[in-house]
């Protein structure tokens, strides 16, 4: 079976779950009255419109969901507890961990896996196109276009309003008196400061993720650059061009920017086009190009100042990258 809407994305979990359906006056609960620790969901929703999700629930069995859903969504919330394990059509095998999280949907084809035992809790807000097109548009014309976001890709981040409201809405809701007005003021502000996040400047959380692109990692997984990784990778450069004759490892210039090593090989490489010892090596190698030019420094000498122990390795080198020995290269200038 191959869902292909959210509803019936929903419906499949919750039939998965074991949970039946209990209507109350603001909002609808999902359970299992035989067998409550396995949890609950509880659903506001201004139906076709939008949904508030509070979920915290235990997997009693394995279980697969195959999608194929061509709706255009907005969801974002907070998982606090839970990894999921998905893939996407023409997507390696990928998992979300707790944290904030945004995505815009658009024709998302894929798999999604379950496993018993995984205990899951977080809230989540979807908001569906019809909601954009009847109400926000008509009212707020040009105010926003989700093309700027990358299409199916989760962004790991909210900004600190729009938790502080989600926050609040599940205060609300553990008291039971979260009503339809109030829920639906509080979405509105959420779309407010999503607005203002993307628009006040080009350095946002979600622009940088687009702006600096892909990166390939191995054969056949893609990640995005953040602002943060590229700050983090602009260091990593700085830092070797002061050290460049004893240039930390990878191992410890990853511990030193806060960047994982794989991101900070690939993001160097694509930010820089050389990778991290393409890079050193043209630093030792300019210096010394320099030394030889301008000074009567012995070429041992000069292979000591860029950081090599033998000076066959350094004569070696610079022939590789100039095409002439260090003496061969002294004579010409």
């Amino acid at each position: 079976m191959i869902v292909k809407s959210s509803e019936e994305f929903k419906a499949a979990v919750l039939n998965a779950l074991s949970f039946s359906k209990y209507e109350n006056e603001n909002y609808t609960l999902y359970t299992n009255k035989k067998t409550p620790e396995l949890g609950y969901f509880i659903n506001y929703s201004r139906e076709g419109y939008y949904n508030l999700g509070i979920a915290d629930y235990t997997i009693p069995k394995n279980f697969s969901i195959s999608f194929n859903n061509p709706e255009h969504l907005v969801r974002f919330g907070l998982v606090y507890k839970g990894i999921t394990e998905f893939k996407l059509e023409n997507s390696p095998v990928s998992s979300f961990t707790p944290s904030s999280f945004f995505v815009v949907e658009k024709d998302l084809k894929g798999e999604q896996h379950w496993k018993k035992g995984q205990h899951f809790h977080g809230t989540e807000i979807t908001i569906y196109e019809r909601y954009f097109t009847e109400v926000i548009k008509p009212n707020f014309a040009n105010i926003i276009d989700f093309e700027t976001f990358i299409k199916n890709y989760t962004y790991i981040y909210l900004p600190l309003k729009i938790v502080e409201v989600i926050h609040d809405l599940q205060s609300l809701a553990h008291e039971n008196s979260l009503n339809s007005l109030y829920l639906e003021s509080k979405i509105l502000e959420c779309l407010g400061i999503l607005i203002n996040e993307v628009t006040k400047s080009p350095e946002n959380a979600f622009t940088n993720q687009i702006n600096y692109g892909n990166i390939n990692i191995g054969t056949n997984r893609i990640i995005k650059l953040t602002s943060s990784d590229i700050n983090a990778i602009q260091k990593a450069h700085d830092i070797l061009e002061k050290n460049y004759v004893s240039p930390p490892n990878i191992t410890a210039l990853s511990k030193i920017v806060f960047l994982n090593e794989q991101k900070l090989k690939a993001g160097f490489s694509k930010h820089y086009h050389m990778s991290i010892g393409e890079y050193i090596n043209h630093i030792k190698m300019t210096v010394a190009a320099n030394l030889l030019s301008t000074t009567d420094l012995s070429v041992e000498d000069i292979a000591s100042k860029v950081g090599y122990n033998y000076s066959a390795n350094f004569s070696k080198m610079f022939k590789k990258t100039y095409g002439k020995t260090p003496l061969k290269f002294r004579k010409t200038k």
